[in-house]
């Protein structure tokens, strides 16, 4: 799902501010990193049918007062349609619990997450993935720059290449989300007013069924776990049949998260990260940690602040952000300094640790490619 930060986003993913629990799948785009970080890649991997008593929204003063108000700002939703489309939403009680951060979270792990998303399967598949779709993702290397690769290791690592597109209502999750968020975390419900406006443009515009369309708790959907804002936004109709469909559509799929990645800065030919070993001074440690993972300095400053860059990262002549994996509590962290295609990544989901995975299996992936 994918999550932007910069649309709602990333994907990806759809709360800002959430923190990194490695105890979950992820899943994103949406699309909407640091806004659904977490959210995204939980609901992403949930297959299991919502089983909990629902209750139905009915003609609610929220719901009709929502509807009003989406209807005069898209003149093509009828408000009738709307409020009939809405009536029908469910509160999902377990929604309002797996959006809340883990009660008791664990240390962040790189180790441990790596592991889970450099597993055989994935592997496997996305071996599998590169060769029957080889033609498409050419064309998207192409079009956008994005080596084919790492467009493959993104679907692989948010839903095994449409194994685990997730199994929540949409309009459920999403009307949840809006109309009752759950107390005791920062309030965005906001976001998903706006995420649950464009999923009913987004119907309207290509013929999607808004009872029907399934997919992550935190409303992200497809192969790539777009958010819907991310979908109207940035997908494409790779294979000019008319329509864009992220649900079926593998091609679509493809050029639509090679397009979103140039979208958010992906340049060709830009290594994503360079070997660097960290400064001693804490302090200094402290200010290059301080932009979190988006490029900030020069490769002069990283070595003016005592950090020991290798000699293809002292070329660079663009900034570049320290970026820090933790390893528990009983191993010291890794580090690398992320460059603009690292920060591209981390817009399907913001972290490091999910932009480090995508780029490791995109790695491996081109290893067994070229074997």
């Amino acid at each position: 799902m994918f999550f932007k930060p910069h649309s709602p986003t990333s994907v990806g993913a759809a709360l800002l501010g959430l923190a990194c629990v490695l105890t979950t799948l992820p899943v994103s785009n949406a699309h909407a990193k640091k806004k659904a970080h977490t959210a995204a890649h939980k609901g992403g991997h949930a297959t299991h049918q919502p089983t909990e008593a629902s209750v139905a929204y009915g003609r609610s003063e929220a719901v009709l007062a929502f509807a009003r108000q989406v209807s005069e700002r898209h003149p093509e939703l009828d408000r009738v349609w709307v409020e009939n489309v809405l009536q029908d939403a469910r509160r999902l009680p377990i929604v309002e619990r797996l959006i809340m951060p883990a009660a008791t979270p664990s240390a962040k792990n790189w180790m441990v997450y790596r592991a889970r998303f450099m597993d055989p399967l994935r592997q496997q598949e996305g071996r599998r993935f590169l060769k029957t779709h080889a033609q498409a993702l050419q064309r998207a290397e192409d079009r956008y720059g994005v080596p084919a690769e790492v467009v493959a290791a993104i679907i692989g690592i948010e839903t095994i290449y449409g194994r685990n597109t997730g199994n929540f209502r949409i309009l459920d999750t999403l009307a949840t989300l809006s109309f009752n968020f759950p107390t005791g975390r920062s309030d965005r419900s906001g976001f998903f007013r706006s995420e649950l406006e464009q999923f009913l443009v987004l119907c309207k515009r290509d013929h999607l069924d808004p009872l029907s369309a399934r997919g992550s708790y935190a409303g992200a959907m497809g192969l790539a776990q777009f958010m819907p804002g991310t979908w109207l936004n940035y997908a494409v109709d790779f294979n000019d049949d008319g329509r864009i469909d992220l649900l079926n559509d593998t091609t679509d799929v493809i050029g639509s998260v090679a397009a979103y990645l140039h979208a958010s800065g992906w340049q060709r030919g830009v290594p994503t990260h360079f070997a660097v070993s960290p400064p001693k001074s804490d302090t200094a440690l402290a200010t290059l940690l301080g932009p979190d993972i988006q490029p900030s300095f020069s490769a002069y400053q990283f070595t003016n602040l005592g950090a020991q860059l290798d000699q293809a990262g002292q070329e660079y002549p663009e900034l570049l952000a320290l970026v820090m994996l933790r390893n528990g509590t009983e191993l010291p962290p890794d580090f690398v300094a992320g460059t603009s295609n690292f920060w591209a990544i981390s817009r399907y989901n913001w972290s490091a640790y999910y932009t480090m995975a995508v780029i490791e299996l995109s790695q491996a992936l081109a290893n067994r490619r070229q074997k």
